[in-house]
Parts: C-alpha cells; structure tokens; sequence
C-alpha cells in the first residue's frame, strides 16, 4: 500500500477524492501503527501501516486511494509504566479521539483491560493479549451534506422554552412513529414529533448525551445498561444507538438530517456535553482511547501517576489544562457547530473544566478561548454549574457570556412548594425574580438562570408530589444510588393511590410547579414528559433504566395536564412581562415594575426579604413598556398582571393592591382549575380567596366597569 507523509492538520481521519490524510496526537508515544478493516466483522486488521512522519507531536500519514467508510483504529507504542504515568500497550486497539463516525461496541472483555484482570489490584501488570476482535472500529467520514437554505433559529434566551430529553426515551413508544426508526434521530425529525414540539411552545431541544460512549462492564454483568450515556469516548461521533439507517458513516448524516429539520420548524438543537471524564474509568478501568494513546497528556493524575485525580465522581478526569486536551474540546465544539449545525451545548459537570490543579479559576484558558473564537461565542453556552471536588458548587460564577442550569431554582421553588416545616419565602422571591442575588452583581441578566423543577437527573414531575422516598431498587445498589434531599411529598401515600382527594392535590401541586416555572424570570427548562404525567416509579437516578421505566409512555397521558402546559407556555410567550431579558428596574415615575405583598395587602420591603418566611406571598407586575435591552426595541408594552402564591395547606383572603395599581381586576387563572378562562372581575379594595397550595393570576383591566 502507497504511504505518503501527508499532512499534521486537522486532526484526524480527513476524506479528500485522492485518499485520506490521517493524525492522531500523542505527547510521548515512541511510534504508531494505523490499522485498516475491510468490513465491521474483522477480528484483526488487514493492513498495519507504520506511521513515520510526526510534527509536533502529531502524527501522521496520507493514504492515496481509501475512501469514505474506510475503517480504521490504532496502536500506540511507548512505555507501560503506571508509575510514571505511562500505559501504552500496542496489543490493545485504540478508537481516534477525532474518529467522525463509530461502530457498534462489539462486546465486553477480559482483553480490552490494558493490564492482566487479575492483577485487579493495583493494575500495574502488562496484558499480552490482542483486543481487536472485541473493539469497535473508526470510520472515514465524507463531510460532504446538503444543508440547502439551513438556518440557525437563533431565538434569544429570554424568548427560549427549552425541553430535555432523550432521544431513545421519547419516540421508542410512540405508536405513530414508524417501528424501524423508533428512538432515533429520525423520529425526533419525523413530522409527528416536530408537530408535538411546535404545538407545545418548544423552541429548543437539549439532547441529553449524543456523542459516542461506552457501556460498562459493571452494569452488564447485572444485567443492566449505560441509557443516559455520560460515559464518552467519541467526541466527534453521533453515537450510533439512536442511529436507523447505518452505522458505518450513515449515522452523521442521519443527525444532520435531523438537525435540518428542526431548525426548518424553527427549533434549536442543544448538545448535553462531556468533556469532564471520558469512559474509560480509573486505572482499573479498559484501554479503548486516551488510555492508551497517550495517558499523561490526556488524564489528570495524582502525584503517584498510577491513581487518577477524580472530580466527577466517575474514575477520572479529563485535564483541560493540557495543550492537546484543550485543543481536542475546541476542535469538537467547533466540529457540531459548523459541520452538524447545533446550534450550542450544554456542559455537564462544567466546574471540572475551569480547575486549573485543583482550584477553580473562571479566568483560565478553556473560557478564555472560547470568549474570543468566533464561532463558539456566538452558541448557546449552558454550564451545570458543579463538579464533586473541593469548592466545586459555582453557581453564579461562570463568566458573562454563559447562562447556568440553577440548582438553587429547582431546590428553592421544590423546598417552598412541598416542604412543610421549610419557609422559603425569601428564596423564593429571588428565584421568581430571575435570581438577581446569583446574577445581578456580576453584570449578568436574568437569562443567565436556566429555570428548572426538574431534570433528568431527580424525580420526574409526577414523582416529585408522590413520592417522599427514592425508589432506586432496580438500579440493584441497594437504593444507595442517588439523591436523598429531594424536597418532594406525597400527600399521605407513598406512590400510586386510588384515593381522589390526594389524586387531586397532586394534580393541582403539578400545576403549581409548571406555572412558577413559566412565570418566573429566566429560561425555563422542561423535562420531556413532564407535561404528560410522566413517572419513573420514585426511581430518582434511572442512569441504567434504558426500558419502560425510563421510556416517554404514550398511551398514559394525562391530557388535562398537558393542555394545561401548553397554555402555560403559550401565555408567557404572549406576555413578556413574565420573560424579561434585563431586571427589574427601582427606577419608576409611578409604578414599580415589580412589587411584592404580604396577604393583608402590605408591602414586602427589601429589607423584609430577609426575614420574610411567609408563604403566601403577592406579586404585581407592571406590563406597560417592558425593556428589553435589544438593539431594536427598547420598550414592549404589554399587561399590568397581579400573581399570588399560597403554599399553606389552608385557604387564605387575600387584598388586592391599592387603586393605583389597577382599579380592577380580572382573574383569568387559577391551578384549582386545568385551563385558563375569564372569570369574576374584581375591584381592588377586594380581597381574594385563595385556596391552599394554589396560584392565582390577576390581570388588570384597561377600561374600567362600574
């Protein structure tokens, strides 16, 4: 076979229409052999091709003739030396860091282990046996896809609805889904599903992982599976299980289609990303990638070189300090930008990527790099803003142009909702308000706070008022897993019950949360199948669940809540009081823009917020010349609106506000009920009754009635 030195950029496997260029990076690697299949079934490959050139540290060869789909993998050669930090081992075929495309995991072994499994112990000894028969393969990607007229929809953060899912968990169910492309990307593009999202309000999908990642072997042998898939080791590649129409390249095109589709409906894509850890565990975990390829240069270590520096709980931890790991996540971040067209990210365990050696510093190079690149400041940025090390809860601290998933959000309005002897009155002003205690100081907006009550790590929402208790048995680690502070209730009985009274206290409690979540300032963020009722038996961490209990059931939906969500969603797009893109301003002529009240009608002053335990608490909300801070309109005129929360079991009055607020009042929600309608007008020397646990929404009326 022909090899010519080729070239040492880009990293990777590069299609031209005279061959491929390879590169694989490696700091302290003595030599590197490219191997070639011919089909997927290869136990061994077909050609060993000894790569000579190496430019800065990268390797590299041209190949003249190979085409895409070509499949291909490497071995690195260099020292096994744990103690130093070194683990490479050339019997063990390593998948390429920038592999586009990867096949299905061929199966779990004894001889993917860099080290003889039975010096499980410390893993220090050397394993002589061959792992390619047991490894999946890289593919050869052609870039080459009509995107057509595809544009990015660019909705701003304040105007955003974003909905978490699971791209197996939501379709696989569907019975108007097509069976062969049940929980893939094309069911998410298929025109039933994208009518679902338009009709609920949905303006942004964020994918929980889609990179390709690894099973574990743990899990296997209980027989249970990796489904939430934060276990990467293809930055590059979508992974293949959500894939219908092939798994030898046919896969990246499938997710572009995708994507175009979406974005033809006007709906974003958002990437749950990992570039905290990768799959391959602790030293005691498989040699599949980095492990091999070059271990020091990717891996933070401890000072022994053997252990692995841990701060995400899963074995290992990426070092984003180091020249090639830096570069790696840019290049792939740009990679799902400009070829994939997603258009942002969400960053799981994002704290891990600011350490510099052990402390957190906002200023380091990973943030500064993607400030001043053009491509990825322009995309959506969504820290989760913790890790599991030391000081490793930011929140607030992430630089200006990122926005946060807010942990204190989900705690605060759970905690004020269903939490008995707990008083949040206070919190849960700041969190209504869009956190200004988080945000405001630091120059940030109230978009900054990615609103959510739950996510797909937690209850799910019908679990959340029916469970006290996490039900995690069938995770088979004897309920230990997960998190026990989950501020839920269940009104008397712990799970399904036939009783109507506590069947309708959870319905309206459901309510409850769904509207604080769509009133509130910030971006909210749905989880998928919350709208419907929803549940995961109690399970609170269904990480390795990849069946019904994790799957969107279809055929038990409670419509009345999801009727009830769309309006939700569709009346804070239609008022933008309730999605305000700057903060409430103390500056006024007449009206605050906002006010709060205690029941008698009195004013909750600043100074009160402190103390303030209540938990029935007003809001008035000025809607007449909203700013907006765009560059095109500078005010948004909308309603005057009036909002009380009761969260005390016991019916409560109310007194409306003095007359220079709104002479009269219109109720035009309550959660006691599930739709929105006009009721009774009011006139503001009244006071309101409130039932227990419920929230009423006031509107001011424009032309006063006698």
């Amino acid at each position: 076979m022909n090899v010519e030195p080729g070239k040492p950029f880009p990293i990777g496997a590069t299609y031209y229409k005279d061959g491929v260029n390879f590169c694989l990076y490696s700091d302290n690697a003595t030599g590197v052999e490219l191997c070639l299949f011919s089909s997927v079934n290869d136990k061994h490959e077909t050609h060993r091709i000894k790569m000579k050139k190496r430019t800065h540290c990268v390797w590299h060869s041209f190949i003249p003739g190979l085409k895409a789909g070509q499949l291909y993998a490497y071995r690195v050669y260099g020292p096994y030396e744990p103690h130093n930090g070194h683990r490479f081992n050339p019997n063990k075929l390593l998948l390429d860091p920038y592999a586009k495309a990867i096949t299905a995991f061929t199966e779990w072994r004894d001889d993917i282990f860099g080290y003889n499994i039975n010096d499980a112990q410390n893993g220090n000894s050397f394993s002589d046996t061959d792992s390619a028969p047991f490894m999946p393969k890289c593919v050869v990607v052609d870039d080459a896809f009509n995107w057509e007229d595809d544009a990015a929809p660019k909705t701003k953060y304040h105007n955003s609805i974003i909905y978490e899912l699971h791209v197996k968990g939501f379709t696989h169910l569907h019975p108007s889904i097509p069976k062969e492309i049940k929980g893939t990307y094309s069911a998410l593009a298929h025109p039933e599903t994208i009518n679902y999202f338009k009709n609920l309000g949905i303006t942004a999908l964020e994918l929980m992982p889609v990179q390709y990642f690894l099973p574990e072997g743990s899990l296997l042998d209980k027989g249970l599976r990796n489904y939430w898939g934060y276990n990467t080791v293809g930055y590059f590649a979508p992974d293949i299980r959500y894939a219908s129409k092939g798994t030898t390249g046919e896969q990246v095109i499938e997710f572009k289609e995708m994507v175009k589709a979406l974005h033809k409906a006007g709906i974003e894509v958002l990437m749950d990303v990992v570039y905290n850890h990768t799959g391959e565990g602790n030293h005691l975990g498989p040699t599949i990638c980095f492990k091999g390829i070059d271990n020091a240069a990717y891996y933070r270590l401890k000072k022994n070189k053997v252990l692995y520096e841990d701060f995400t709980g899963t074995g290992n931890t990426l070092n984003s300090s180091l020249f090639g790991v830096l570069r790696m996540i840019m290049d792939s971040l740009r990679y799902w930008v400009e070829e994939m067209h997603v258009d942002g990210f969400r960053f799981d365990l994002a704290a891990t990527l600011a350490r510099s050696e052990h402390d957190i510093n906002m200023l380091n190079a990973f943030f500064h790099i993607i400030y001043q690149d053009p491509v990825l400041s322009r995309v959506k940025l969504i820290a989760e803003p913790w890790d599991v090390g030391d000081n490793g809860y930011q929140i607030g601290e992430f630089p200006q142009y990122w926005v946060e998933w807010n942990g204190k959000f989900r705690d605060d309005v759970r905690s004020f909702w269903n939490e008995e002897k707990c008083k949040k009155g206070m919190s849960f002003i700041s969190r209504f308000s869009g956190s200004p205690d988080l945000y405001k100081q630091r120059n940030r907006y109230p978009t900054a706070s990615v609103n959510f009550v739950t996510a797909h790590d937690g209850f799910t929402l019908h679990d959340l008022v029916s469970y006290n208790q996490k039900h995690n048995e069938l995770n088979r680690h004897d309920n230990t897993d997960g998190s026990d502070e989950n501020y839920s209730f269940n009104f008397g009985f712990e799970g399904p019950t036939t009783n109507i009274s506590i069947n309708e206290i959870r319905k309206r409690q459901k309510r409850n949360f769904l509207t604080t979540l769509f009133l509130s300032q910030g971006t909210p963020m749905l989880l998928a199948g919350d709208e419907s009722g929803r549940t995961q038996q109690g399970n609170n961490n269904a990480y390795c669940q990849d069946n019904e209990l994790s799957w969107v059931n279809w055929d038990d939906v409670d419509e009345e809540l999801q009727s009830f969500c769309k309006a939700l969603i569709k009346f804070r797009k239609n008022h933008p009081v309730f999605a305000r893109h700057c903060w409430f301003s103390d500056k006024t002529d007449q009206l605050p823009d906002v006010e709060w009240f205690f029941r008698d009608g009195t004013i909750i002053q600043k100074d009160d917020w402190h103390r303030c335990l209540s938990k029935c608490i007003g809001t008035f909300l000025k809607g007449d010349a909203v700013d907006d801070c765009s560059y095109n309109i500078d005010k948004l005129n909308d309603e005057n609106f009036f909002v009380v929360f009761n969260a005390l079991k016991e019916d409560i009055t109310f007194k409306l506000p003095q007359e220079k607020y709104a002479k009269q009042w219109k109720k035009i929600l309550n959660t006691c009920n599930e739709n929105f309608k006009e009721e009774e007008i009011y006139q503001h020397d009244e006071s309101l009754h409130i039932a227990g646990l419920s929230i009423v929404i006031m509107q001011a009326c424009k032309n006063f009635q006698v």
